[in-house]
């Protein structure tokens, strides 16, 4: 009894000394929270945002918070953020997701070249595959979209917006870039788009590896049955894919990559190509819905381009000036985009703010980025962050405005919903193009209308900031119909 005692207290003094860490005159200010090795992991998990603003009020703009055994140093001054994305040489964005990739798809690329990948990545989704890609996608919401409705145009179909918006969205997305039934048998894509919910509705939890033994059973037989659809998908130019999946495969072949891993990798650009879109057009069209003011000027924008198009040819599969439009997106993304931008320190750094201070991050530490807290609902560079104001983005004379200030200075990032620099989106425009088309085509053809005149938009999913887009606790009800055009 006493030698297990003896024992008992050596290995909790040993643990004292392995993870006890006290601030030094050059670190930034340190919070381990009361609770030993988790730290502040339980409320950080429960909602980043609001435990991030309870951290800035108490220590400032950067502050290092322990979380699960690891020391996280929160940047939250967007005039400093560039001095944690342009340096690749003391942090590492690939080590943190590669943590994730095991996680969340149980995959490993060792020999992955994440800059080879994204130079493929840019032949597919700029410049002149663009057009082409905008073409696919068009052709594919309509049919999804007409899928959707009912046949006679006197009839209300009534549903979630957030399921509308997600479900159509996937599906078209899915056909254009994984090539759907031609890869899968026959396989209708509202199949793989039910076992995707499934997976979507887990990932959180996989990511942060607190999935119940339940859970842990549910995420391992949809990932099998994923994997499973996914297998056939860009493995040949003629199986219906788009060259893009195909060159991946291809690139994922030449780097020594077997199949089954292949299909891993497959799964994972299915959540990165599909898994924000959706409910980014959610949460436009529910602001839209709830504020009529927003919806006519929308509307308004769009008749002028609906006028000027032909049955045989969409002026939205090229490039569109659509000011209100964007501004529209601008303020949705603005309130509902919450991803981390997240990096390993590699290398002991000095990190430069930009009000003079400087603070020393230390190796094995990560440092993070919150652009939902800052700057995107900071009340100093938005009058009443939390609301929803369409124009915000519009200058008097119609344009779209980009200078926004914070202690005098004009800031380089104001929203950062596409993330930045080296680890930006390669997809933004093709993503922003479908969105637009999807709302446009939505507005344009059909009726839409929310079931209570009175309702409002749901409250968010606190557990899902810090990776990408939010989505609602709960729906939105809405009915449509095709319009009567008469």
């Amino acid at each position: 009894m006493i030698w297990t005692v003896f024992l008992l207290v050596q290995a909790v003094l040993l643990y004292f000394i392995l993870t006890h860490r006290s601030r030094s005159k050059t670190d930034p200010p340190l919070d381990k929270g009361v609770i030993p090795w988790l730290g502040h992991a339980l409320e950080f998990g429960k909602d980043a945002s609001k435990f991030l603003n309870r951290m800035k009020q108490k220590h400032g703009d950067i502050f290092t918070v322990r979380v699960a055994g690891r020391y996280v140093t929160v940047l939250l001054d967007p005039h400093s953020y560039d001095t944690v994305i342009n340096d690749s040489d003391s942090l590492d964005f690939s080590r943190y997701a590669q943590v994730l990739m095991e996680r969340i798809f149980n995959l490993r690329l060792p020999h992955h070249q994440p800059a080879r990948a994204k130079e493929m990545m840019k032949k597919h989704f700029q410049r002149m595959n663009l057009a082409a890609l905008n073409g696919t996608m068009s052709r594919h919401l309509q049919a999804s979209l007409n899928a959707d409705m009912p046949q006679n145009q006197k009839d209300w179909k009534e549903k979630g917006l957030f399921d509308l918006s997600y479900s159509v969205l996937f599906k078209a997305g899915y056909l254009t870039l994984f090539g759907g039934e031609q890869n899968n048998n026959g396989t209708d894509p509202s199949s793989v788009y039910e076992e995707y919910k499934k997976f979507d509705e887990l990932l959180t939890k996989m990511a942060r590896g607190t999935l119940k033994p339940e859970e842990k059973r549910t995420a391992h037989s949809v990932r099998q049955r994923l994997w499973e659809l996914l297998a056939p998908a860009g493995l040949t130019e003629d199986s219906g894919s788009s060259p893009w999946l195909h060159a991946y495969r291809r690139l994922l072949h030449e780097e020594g990559t077997d199949e089954d891993t292949q299909k891993k990798a497959v799964l994972m650009q299915l959540w990165a190509t599909q898994g924000n879109v959706g409910p980014a057009a959610f949460w436009l069209l529910g602001y839209l819905l709830t504020n009529p003011e927003a919806l006519a000027a929308v509307k308004k924008e769009f008749s002028r381009i609906s006028l000027m198009e032909t049955s045989e040819t969409s002026l939205l599969d090229g490039p569109v000036n659509t000011p209100v439009f964007e501004s529209v997106l601008e303020e949705t993304l603005r309130l509902t985009a919450a991803p981390f931008i997240t990096r390993e320190v590699v290398r002991e750094k000095t990190l430069h703010m930009a009000d003079g201070q400087e603070y020393l991050l230390r190796k094995g530490d990560r440092v993070c980025l919150f652009p939902f807290n800052s700057p995107q609902m900071d009340p100093e560079i938005y009058h009443e962050p939390q609301k929803y104001k369409y124009d915000r983005f519009l200058n008097q004379d119609g344009s779209l405005r980009r200078d926004f200030y914070k202690g005098g200075r004009r800031l380089k990032y104001y929203t950062m919903p596409w993330g930045a620099g080296t680890n930006g989106c390669v997809g933004k425009q093709f993503a922003i193009n479908t969105i637009r088309q999807f709302v446009y085509m939505v507005l344009t053809n059909y009726d839409l209308e929310l079931c209570d005149p009175n309702a409002h938009m749901p409250e968010v999913n606190a557990s899902r900031y810090g990776f990408g887009m939010l989505q609602p606790e709960g729906d939105l009800p809405v009915r449509y119909k095709p319009k009567n055009k008469h």
